[in-house]
């Protein structure tokens, strides 16, 4: 049997390479072997620190008797989710159709063609509480192709009808929601609050930081937002030790959290504490818990993330080894001088672009916010690594690297999206131009690849051949849920390139990208935070402050380095917010009258080469010159 997974780039597929499962990865070779044998394909989907992925690899993928059934019955195709993201919302969307308990892992019986025709999650290796076993559910699979091969084939076929109409109906194209409406959505959220532990809903129970920052671009949501993140920096969710968040909890309080600690939660709820912590101090409000949070993220991001070569890991695992055995959260409840005696958790080292992009404008918004320069130089440091090697020659993107090794996986539109938005971040905080070109560079491939399309953004070179060849791909996922979806995050960054350059084909790119997706988003604020806090900034005036320079005098200009202090730089290193500016409104920065080149406003004025737009959720930083 060959070890097909023993030199592949993903830890997670490494994990499984001595599995007694004859494991393909994903690709063309396993759907011509299926095809060649005529058995289905069995696709497991998951990642590295998902808790139950390990625990189904030892119960069952481990188990040699099993794999011998397995491997007789179906060819085994392991895929790592962050590595194949279209491929994961394709299955995912698919499995919907036969279970309402989505996750991970995530077991999909496929035809040879890559056709689901029957899926679920974790299944145990013995039969428990109404649950099948595995390898009950392997026998009736197998026995319902050798038996009832057409009656697969049409429920597969059906599948595949049902994502294309699901696709129809998610991207059908509506009025972007007027204020009444996002009021609502608001509205909706109030009444779905946990007013005793913050957060929303029961159990489990998920930090959404993208419906934070939807409440926190809000007058009218500010004060939930700032509840929930109060209550969460105080709660089990949040390590004490390194300062990072868990993935989610398995209790209303935020107790008996599943321990993974992932790059996108930490990033995403950097963002927002950093924008509780100026919410507050511009009410003069008590937010000294919101800096605190902060320094933790920032402690877990650096301190344990953080690569070699400057870009962020992934993730970091639940489970380490006590006694030889690996045991979830073990580590993370042990008190602070325990842990220095015990091995860490390890860390998905894989660097994904897109997340990255989340990193990097985290850190330099807060960086901003709160006067650190090492966090701004942090951020740099992963941005230019990243532009370094993962950009290809023709500028597009690369999906995936460990140290040095680049995935053939596609790049995705969330890498593309959210690498330019942090890009777009950075250049605000540091005044650097050139990080501002990038990501128009990136947001420009997107839309040329759309062309004419309904849909204004497209990947660059399309999505994965192999999926898009069996079907079940995507061609827009709207879908959101702990983090931004590529469209709400491509969308994102084109608005802000609208505000800096004042191009309306940005403008025009974001609104539309937002019809896609406006009517679910007011339907369902929990699941759509980064399209209703984008829809808001739109539906507001973006105040601009226009930097008056003397003829010939560049000293302060937004080319300068960012560590040039000979004049007062054009914003101060917190934020100022003017007081004439509601919270949910566009805010431009009091100017500091302390220098002859010191920032002046002049209303009326069209936009310069030179100019700094604001909004709700992008604080007006450093001015930049983007030619």
């Amino acid at each position: 049997m060959a070890n097909r997974l023993a030199d592949a780039i993903s830890p997670y597929l490494r994990s499984h390479a001595d599995n007694p499962v004859d494991w393909f990865p994903w690709g063309a070779e396993a759907f011509a072997e299926a095809q060649r044998r005529d058995v289905p394909l069995l696709i497991s989907i998951g990642y590295a620190t998902c808790h139950w992925c390990h625990v189904m690899a030892r119960e069952s993928f481990a188990d040699p008797v099993l794999a011998a059934e397995l491997n007789a019955q179906f060819v085994a195709v392991k895929v790592d989710r962050e590595e194949h993201p279209e491929v994961d919302a394709g299955y995912l969307s698919a499995a919907s159709a036969f279970t309402g308990n989505l996750g991970w892992p995530l077991t999909v019986f496929a035809t040879p063609s890559g056709r689901a025709f029957f899926a679920g999650t974790y299944f145990p290796s013995a039969p428990m509480a109404g649950h099948a076993s595995f390898r009950q559910v392997l026998d009736a699979v197998s026995d319902a192709w050798l038996t009832r091969r057409a009656e697969v084939e049409e429920n597969a076929a059906r599948v595949v009808e049902a994502l294309s109409e699901a696709a129809g109906a998610a991207t059908a194209v509506s009025e972007l929601p007027d204020e009444r409406a996002l009021a609502e959505a608001v509205s909706l959220l109030v009444r779905a609050e946990d007013p005793v532990f913050g957060g929303f809903g029961t159990e489990p129970k998920f930090p959404v930081a993208p419906v934070l920052g939807f409440l926190l671009a809000r007058e009218d949501g500010g004060e939930l937002a700032a509840r929930s993140l109060e209550r969460m920096a105080a709660s089990p969710l949040r390590d004490p030790v390194d300062g990072g968040f868990f993935r989610y909890a398995t209790r209303r309080d935020w107790s008996e959290p599943h321990y993974e600690r992932m790059l996108y939660d930490n990033a995403l709820l950097l963002r927002e504490y950093a924008r509780a912590w100026q919410r507050g101090v511009t009410a003069g409000e008590e937010t000294e818990w919101a800096r605190t949070a902060a320094d933790g993220i920032v402690r877990f991001l650096l301190d344990v993330l953080r690569r070699p070569a400057g870009g962020f890991a992934s993730a970091q695992d639940s489970e380490s080894v006590v006694d030889g055995a690996r045991v979830e959260g073990a580590f993370y409840r042990a008190d602070p001088s325990a842990r220095t005696h015990l091995t860490p958790p390890p860390v998905d080292g894989k660097v994904l672009t897109g997340w990255n992009g989340f990193a990097i404008g985290a850190l330099a918004r807060a960086g901003f916010a709160f006067d650190r320069p090492e966090w701004l130089s942090a951020a740099r440091t992963a941005a230019v690594t990243l532009l370094s090697h993962h950009v290809r020659g023709d500028g597009t993107l690369v999906r995936m690297s460990l140290d040095g090794r680049v995935s053939g996986a596609s790049a995705s539109l969330e890498d593309y999206g959210g690498f330019a938005g942090g890009l777009l971040d950075l250049a605000l905080a540091t005044g650097e131009p050139r990080f501002a070109v990038s990501a128009r560079d990136l947001i420009d491939l997107c839309l040329g690849a759309a062309g004419e399309a309904d849909c204004p953004f497209e990947v660059p070179g399309g999505g994965d051949p192999v999926l898009q060849s069996s079907g079940m791909g995507i061609r827009v996922d709207p879908s959101e849920g702990a983090y931004p979806s590529g469209l709400s995050a491509a969308a994102s960054a084109a608005h802000t390139l609208y505000l800096l350059t004042a191009e309306r084909r940005f403008e025009r790119a974001a609104r539309e990208a937002m019809r896609v997706v406006a009517a679910q988003a007011v339907r369902s604020p929990s699941a759509f935070g980064a399209a209703l806090e984008l829809v808001s900034e739109l539906a507001a005036v973006p105040e601009q402050l226009v930097v008056v320079l003397p003829p010939g005098d560049s000293h302060c200009s937004g080319d300068a380095p960012s560590t040039r202090r000979g004049c007062s730089p054009p914003f101060g290193a917190a934020p100022r917010i003017s007081p004439r500016s509601p919270p949910n409104r566009p805010r431009v920065l009091s100017p500091r009258p302390v220098s002859p080149c010191s920032p002046r406003a002049r209303p009326g004025m069209p936009a310069p080469p030179l100019t700094c737009a604001a909004t709700s959720s992008a604080a007006c930083l450093r001015p930049i010159r983007l030619s």
